[in-house]
């Protein structure tokens, strides 16, 4: 859903929060647990759509005010993660990228994070969890590191 509003210039990208909360799963790593549900509920809406459309959503898995769905969405787009948009007197909110976009940015921020650990011993503790917990991954992982070690030697 990432639109060219500014077409030729590179977008500022999503603010992420700095700490990832290692018992939250998925979205909620790096986004508050209600930001990741509405992020969720915009993606699966898949086209702008209003905080009411939005919160009809979220409300059926999740217990919350109109208020603080327009809230948290306000707080989205003040992050560059949702663009708001005002529309037949009704503000439509839409995800500045599409979820594998995103993904890839916050794991990737993940990434750069766990990195001050010491790249030894984060890469030695990605292939291990890989080993044990699905090594067509860590297959996967291999293949990718040739193509990368191909692409640089190339260069």
């Amino acid at each position: 859903m990432a639109s060219s509003k500014s077409a030729g210039r590179p977008r500022p990208e999503p603010k992420l929060q700095d700490t990832v909360r290692l018992s939250a799963d998925g979205l909620a790593k790096v986004l508050g647990d209600l930001e990741a549900r509405i992020l969720r509920a915009v993606w699966d809406l898949g086209r702008p759509a209003t905080a009411r459309e939005i919160h009809d959503r979220v409300v059926r898995s999740h217990r919350v005010s109109p208020l603080t769905t327009i809230t948290v969405l306000n707080r989205l787009a003040s992050k560059r993660i949702l663009e708001r948009t005002h529309t037949d007197d009704r503000y439509h909110y839409a995800a500045r990228l599409e979820e594998a976009a995103f993904m890839a940015h916050a794991s990737r921020r993940v990434v750069e994070g766990i990195l001050s650990f010491g790249p030894d011993a984060v890469a030695a503790s990605l292939v291990d969890v890989l080993a044990e917990r699905d090594p067509a991954q860590l297959a996967d992982l291999a293949r990718l590191v040739r193509r990368k070690l191909r692409e640089r030697d190339d260069r």
